[in-house]
Formats: C-alpha cells, sequence, structure tokens
C-alpha cells in the first residue's frame, strides 16, 4: 500500500522521524528516563498513578516516559489509537494470548508462523484449556471457516511469515467478525504495510528486529485500539515483561533510520534472488518480490515495500545448507533479521529447531532451507558473497551427485 500522506499532510517517513518527542523539550534526541521508581506528592496522587493505564512516571514496570515516546510512535505509524512496549516479541504476543483467552476458549493460527510462536499456542495453550486450530493461511477463506463461533476468541496471522515470506490476506482477516484479529508484521514494519487500515485489531512487532534495526535492542510492541491496549495493561502489568527504558531508547534511534535502512535492504535483497533464482545449487527462492512468489500479486496490493528478507531452498539437504553457513564471509550466519549486518540463518537448526521432522515438512522448512535478511554493505559485495557461497558449495557437492 502506498506511502499516503496522512490528514495532517505528512508521509509515514516523516512521522517516524517526528513522532514521539512529546516529553522532549527542546532536545533532538530521545531522553533515557533510566529509572525504575517515581516519587508521588500524596497518597491520592499515588493512587491514581497506579491505576492510571497511560501513567509513565509511577513504576517503569506500568510505564515510562522513554517507553512511552517509542509506543507512540509505533502507534503514529501503524494508524491506531495505543500501543504498548514489551521486554521482547514474544512477551507481546504472550500478553495478547494469555491476557485475552481464558480456559475454554479458542484460537485460529496460521500454520506457517515464527517457530516461538508455534510453541506457545500449541504447548503452552493447552495447558491452560485454550483450544487451537492450525490453518493454511495462504488458502482463501481458511481462517473464517476454523472459526468456532461463541468460542473463537483470537485469529492470528503472520505476513509475510517466517520463514518461507508467505503472505496473507489482511482484508480477509480483517473482515472476519466474532474474535480478535492479530497480525504478526514484523517482517514488514509499519512502513511497508499497516494492518490496522484493513481492519485488523491487534498488530505486533518484535521490534528487535527491523524497527530497532541495530541488534542492541531486544523489544516487543503490540498497537491497537485504546480500548484492547486499555485491557491488556493490566495482565501485562502483572505478565512482567516491561520494555526496558534502554531498549526502548535504541528503538527511538532505530525507527528514525527505518525508511532508508528499509528500501536499501529491499534493493539488495531483490538484487539477490535475481542472482539466486537459476544457480544450480538453489532448488528455489522465496521474496514476495518475485513474480514467482505464489502470492506476489497479493504483496504488491499490501505492501509498499518487498522488504529485506528473502529464503531459499538449497539442493542437498542439510550438508549443502552447512557447507553455505560455513563458506559465507562478508554475510554473517546469526538469528535475527533487519539490522545493519547482512545475515542467514537455518530455521530447522534455529528458529523452528523445537518443531518435530513432520511439523516442518507441513510447514515446507526442508533441511536445506536458508532464511536471508539484508544488511546495509554494498549490495554488490552481499550479492558477490553469496553467490560466491553458492558457487562453493556446487564445487563441493555438485548438483548432479546430489
Amino acid at each position: 500500500m502506498a506511502d499516503e500522506p496522512s490528514t495532517g499532510g505528512l508521509h509515514a517517513h516523516t512521522r517516524a522521524i517526528r513522532a514521539g518527542r512529546a516529553d522532549n523539550q527542546n532536545a533532538l534526541a530521545p531522553i533515557l528516563w533510566a529509572t525504575s521508581t517515581f516519587t508521588a506528592d500524596s497518597v491520592s496522587e499515588a493512587r491514581d498513578l497506579a491505576v492510571d493505564t497511560h501513567s509513565t512516571r509511577f513504576y517503569t514496570r506500568y510505564g515510562n516516559p522513554t517507553v512511552k515516546a517509542f509506543e507512540e510512535v509505533v502507534a503514529d505509524l501503524e494508524g491506531t489509537e495505543s500501543a504498548r512496549a514489551f521486554a521482547s516479541g514474544m512477551g507481546a504476543l504472550s500478553v495478547i494470548v494469555l491476557g485475552l483467552c481464558s480456559s475454554g476458549d479458542h484460537i485460529v493460527a496460521q500454520r506457517q508462523l515464527y517457530g516461538g510462536t508455534q510453541m506457545l499456542l500449541q504447548t503452552v495453550c493447552p495447558r491452560f484449556g485454550i483450544g487451537v486450530t492450525f490453518v493454511d493461511g495462504t488458502e482463501p477463506g481458511a481462517f473464517a471457516e476454523a472459526v468456532i463461533p461463541g468460542r473463537t476468541v483470537l485469529v492470528i496471522a503472520e505476513s509475510p511469515a517466517n520463514p518461507k515470506l508467505d503472505v496473507i490476506d489482511l482484508a480477509e482477516v480483517g473482515a472476519i467478525a466474532g474474535p480478535m484479529t492479530v497480525v504478526d508484521s514484523t517482517f514488514a514494519t509499519p512502513l511497508a504495510q499497516r494492518p490496522a487500515e484493513y481492519g485488523v485489531d491487534l498488530v505486533v512487532h518484535s521490534a528487535t528486529k527491523a524497527i530497532a534495526g541495530h541488534n542492541d535492542a531486544t523489544i516487543g510492541v503490540v498497537a491497537g485500539s485504546e480500548e484492547l491496549l486499555a485491557w491488556l495493561w493490566s495482565y501485562a502489568v502483572l505478565h512482567g515483561a516491561a520494555a526496558s527504558p534502554f531498549d526502548a531508547l535504541n528503538a527511538l534511534r532505530g525507527v528514525r533510520t527505518l525508511a532508508v535502512r528499509l528500501r536499501q535492504q529491499t534493493d539488495t535483497a531483490t538484487a539477490l534472488v535475481a542472482a539466486l533464482e537459476g544457480h544450480p545449487a538453489v532448488e528455489a527462492v522465496y521474496y514476495p518480490g518475485l513474480e514467482s512468489h505464489p502470492q506476489h500479486e497479493l504483496a504488491a496490493k499490501q505492501m509498499e515495500l518487498a522488504g529485506g528478507l528473502a529464503t531459499f531452498e538449497l539442493r542437498g539437504g542439510y550438508e549443502a545448507g552447512r557447507l553455505f553457513m560455513e563458506e559465507v564471509r562478508v554475510v554473517q550466519f546469526a538469528t535475527s533479521l533487519g539490522g545493519p549486518e547482512s545475515l542467514v540463518t537455518h530455521p530447522a537448526s534455529t528458529t523452528h529447531v523445537s518443531l518435530l521432522p513432520a511439523e516442518l515438512e507441513a510447514i515446507c522448512i526442508g533441511p536445506g532451507t536458508v532464511r536471508f535478511s539484508a544488511g546495509l554493505e554494498h549490495t554488490d559485495d552481499v550479492v558477490a558473497d553469496v553467490i560466491g557461497a553458492l558457487d562453493r558449495v556446487e564445487e563441493i557437492v555438485p548438483s548432479a551427485d546430489r
């Protein structure tokens, strides 16, 4: 979706620079409120602060001015009334699930999910009596068909999905009546897509990734209506996964450069996937910007930029994947994404390592699956490094011998 001007006339790229400065006074850089505790002038004031969902000067587990500034930026960019930051993306998602669902409730989620999310849904939820139905999120109508009227509380989607970059129809999810709808939009960021514009109730990010963007902050965030965020606030305070002011400061710094980083990372990913297609060591390439991607047209409709993530399948399975990880030089082997360094990871051994072989097969993650995250190095250096590593894999284990 195009980055159209807001009602105030400013594009999202500009608002990423300008938002979240209410407490800055005349300081350009964010102010770090490095305190866990604030004083009160009276007992009545302390009581008011203790129950105020917007309190930022009572106790940092409840709220903090630096954290609030980050929340305001995300809410502004997502086009929602409010946002709440957490200690991680999984902390944010856990509060959504456990804060809104009770024993006997039901969740519909897609199969194509980050491994941590899938483990939360299929191992933790049953312990609390919360039923979960997994569907193919790319199949039209699958989410709505799995909803149990009067029992389904949440519909959870992830788009683009980790790691194969499956794209989900946001309008279809947003149109589901009854349960609350949630979209993990980590891979896209609010500068590439805004699920709330399609009627989605809650948008969640592992802001550790592209939003913070420098691999030096661990932070999650949920954006949505004032009513829903107020409801989640009380459980979030009890859950305790509060965002650190230090991480919020780094995330605020990161979001200021998100637009330029995302453009560069998209350019690099686009160049790389063009070089990957047809390489003898590569069996398949997955990138929303490619016409060969199954949901390419949907991605073009929903996303302003295809993003810096690409996934490819190596011929030769685990051995080819292992060799490739050990052959790259400019690109580094690490389990994250969205930062200044180009990274590759092996999902079957890292992000989805907790899944059984049959579960990996069900979501099409193989032993040769590689997820690539474009960084900010020169595009030519990154492409040459990846292709060079693939050439060496091909020399060691030729496709003809596989």
